[in-house]
């Protein structure tokens, strides 16, 4: 598994999120992503006994709405301190979708931090660009993969 430098300033803002907005049962998840231009964007998860989407997917849907359409790297913080939660499958699986060069913030089993390829979170797994008919916006490498529906 591949070991880059942790941006600390993106564990930070995800850790103030989580202190200062999840609040109840309904938002117990807050995650930052750093864009690939520099900026910083929070999102808290929508629990529902349906499926709500967990911060990290909330963070993707704001980046976008944002204009930040390409991600480095991504965190994930729990509420009432516990600290940096690594993502779970659904979304290590859309993060790979739609992101194939994002870094993920983790906890290490000694309690530190290490930031690693997403692809690494899901080794052997389906990659869904592989099965999309190419387009325009594809042919310029992975950065144009952008998931599903995109144009």
């Amino acid at each position: 598994m591949h070991t880059h430098d942790v941006d600390e300033e993106l564990v930070a803002a995800a850790a103030e999120v989580a202190r200062t907005r999840c609040r109840g049962d309904n938002h117990t998840m807050a995650a930052a992503a750093r864009a690939t231009d520099g900026r910083i964007v929070t999102g808290v998860n929508a629990y529902h006994f349906t499926g709500g989407p967990c911060a990290e997917l909330v963070v993707v849907g704001t980046a976008a709405a944002q204009g930040a359409y390409d991600l480095r790297t991504i965190v994930a913080v729990g509420d009432r301190d516990r600290g940096v939660v690594p993502p779970c499958g659904r979304c290590r699986q859309a993060l790979l979708d739609y992101f194939p060069a994002l870094e993920v913030v983790v906890p290490t089993p000694g309690g530190g931090l290490r930031a690693v390829p997403v692809i690494d979170l899901l080794p052997h797994t389906y990659v869904w660009a592989d099965h999309q008919p190419a387009t325009p916006s594809q042919a310029g490498g992975v950065s144009g993969a952008r998931g599903p529906g995109a144009a």
